[in-house]
């Protein structure tokens, strides 16, 4: 077994379809019409490197009040390159909010930056 998906609560589809394509160069993998308003949004790194991201658009106010406190304001999600530098000076040009500058720890490069919602990623250069 392997976690293969993981879902990801958004305000709205398309915006975070941009963002994660753009930013962080995730690749749209399926984009499926379920019908009243729902769609089936995969978003996976490139050439399919580790698990996808299920875009699941908020409905009603629970939903509303996890978007960007998914794991309660801790670090949710760990992007790891095989360039740290090069990603993280992409991920500036596209905008990308960093909560921290780049830090070395003993598992690597780190910095932490916030996803289009607001949840707090690692993106980590391994040691």
């Amino acid at each position: 077994m392997r976690i293969a998906k993981l879902a990801l609560v958004v305000r709205d589809y398309d915006e975070a379809i941009d963002w994660f394509t753009r930013c962080l160069g995730f690749e749209l993998a399926e984009d499926i019409d379920t019908g009243k308003g729902k769609r089936w949004v995969v978003v996976e790194p490139p050439e399919k490197r580790g698990a996808a991201l299920l875009l699941a658009r908020a409905v009603g106010a629970e939903q509303e009040a996890a978007i960007g406190n998914q794991s309660g304001g801790r670090v949710f999600l760990f992007l790891e390159t095989d360039d740290f530098d090069r990603d993280h000076a992409r991920m500036v040009r596209e905008g990308v909010r960093f909560r921290e500058a780049p830090r070395s720890e003993a598992y690597g490069k780190v910095a932490v930056f916030e996803d289009i919602c607001g949840n707090a990623w690692d993106l980590i250069g391994p040691a």
